[in-house]
C-alpha cells in the first residue's frame, strides 16, 4: 500500500510539472529541479528500513548524482551553436547520461 502511495504521488508531481509546463515553463523547470523527490525519498528510505547509516550513504549518493546529471541538459543549453534538432540533442543528452552514471559510479566508491 506504501509503495502505491508512493507512485502516485511521483506521478502527481511529474504530471502537475508537465502541466505547468505549458503556462509558466520557467516554473514548472524550478518546481522540478528542488529536491522534493529526494526529500521524500530519503524520508521514506529512513523509515522503511529505519537504518541511519544506509539511508546517509543514499543521501551522498544522491548528492553526487545530482551534478553529474546535468551532462543531460549541456546539449540543450548549447542547442543553438550546435544546431542540432531537438531528437539529435535529445539523445546525445542520454548518451552523456550514460556516460555520467560511469562517473557516478566510480565516485560513489571514495564515500
Amino acid at each position: 500500500m506504501l509503495f502505491i502511495f508512493k507512485t502516485i504521488l511521483a506521478g502527481l508531481l511529474i504530471a502537475f510539472s508537465s502541466w505547468l509546463a505549458g503556462y509558466y515553463p520557467k516554473m514548472a523547470g524550478f518546481i522540478i529541479a528542488l529536491p522534493i523527490a529526494s526529500l521524500i525519498a530519503i524520508l521514506y528510505t529512513y523509515f522503511e528500513h529505519n537504518n541511519a547509516e544506509n539511508t546517509i550513504i543514499f543521501a551522498k549518493s544522491i548528492l553526487v548524482a545530482v551534478p553529474v546529471s546535468y551532462l543531460f541538459f549541456i546539449p540543450f543549453f548549447f542547442a543553438k551553436q550546435l544546431s542540432m534538432n531537438f531528437w539529435f540533442l535529445y539523445f546525445l543528452g542520454i548518451f552523456l547520461l550514460i556516460l555520467g552514471y560511469f562517473i557516478h559510479k566510480f565516485l560513489v566508491n571514495f564515500l
